[in-house]
């Protein structure tokens, strides 16, 4: 694959500012209401350590 022309990074590079710009108020919006709002930590947590414990439990009864 061939690296991009300068034009091509330039379209791109305008094209991520673009982006940027449009969704700034949803941004803001968002970062607003992440402030107010209590964490969550449990929930994220909660997932990955019950896989792990799953995965725990399918090894030991594997071996002999």
């Amino acid at each position: 694959m061939e690296p991009l022309s300068t034009w091509e990074n330039l379209l791109l590079g305008a094209l991520a500012l673009l982006m940027i710009f449009w969704m700034k108020p949803g941004i803001k919006a968002a970062m607003e209401k992440s402030k107010t709002t209590k964490s969550d930590r449990p929930g994220l947590l909660i997932p990955p350590v019950l896989v792990a414990l799953f995965v725990v439990f399918l090894i030991a009864t594997v071996k002999p």
